[in-house]
């Protein structure tokens, strides 16, 4: 039984547009619904801002925007995701949260070439489970931007 649960890894599964991404569950702190964000001027365009969350003032990122894939409008569905990476807290806005699931490790194959606009490099593998296509991201890369860096550290 242990082993079986070191053969699987929990994530978080989100949606932007018609995919499905998922990130680890250890790297996610909680789940918002739309926050007032207070915009930062100077900043990556896809940097929206920092929310307020319980004291701790947490920049946030527009996924989509990040991907290339334009801006959705904040709706009800919308979530922002609150992600730890290293000493990093930073919010990510997806067009919705749908689920947790445990995935077969031995089931992630590598990162096709291309899938869409979503850049190769921010992506760790791709997962079929059921009828669904599960892409798997590497937070560290998609957090990866100097500018972004600065103004997390300032």
């Amino acid at each position: 039984m242990e082993n079986e649960q070191l053969m699987e890894q929990k994530v978080i599964v989100f949606q932007l547009k018609d995919e499905e991404y998922a990130v680890s569950v250890e790297q996610v702190g909680s789940i918002e619904r739309s926050i007032p964000i207070t915009r930062v001027p100077q900043t990556p365009k896809y940097v929206k801002g920092v929310i307020n969350l319980r004291g701790v003032v947490t920049p946030v990122i527009d996924l989509r925007h990040r991907f290339g894939m334009g801006n959705a409008e904040m709706n009800e569905s919308t979530r922002i995701i609150i992600v730890y990476l290293d000493d990093m807290e930073v919010g990510l806005i997806v067009d919705s949260a749908n689920d947790v699931i445990d995935i077969p490790t031995r089931k992630i194959e590598p990162a096709p070439e291309v899938i869409d606009s979503v850049h190769v490099d921010y992506i760790d593998g791709v997962v079929q489970i059921d009828n669904r296509l599960l892409i798997l991201l590497n937070l560290n890369k998609v957090l990866k931007n100097e500018n972004l860096q600065e103004m997390l550290e300032g």
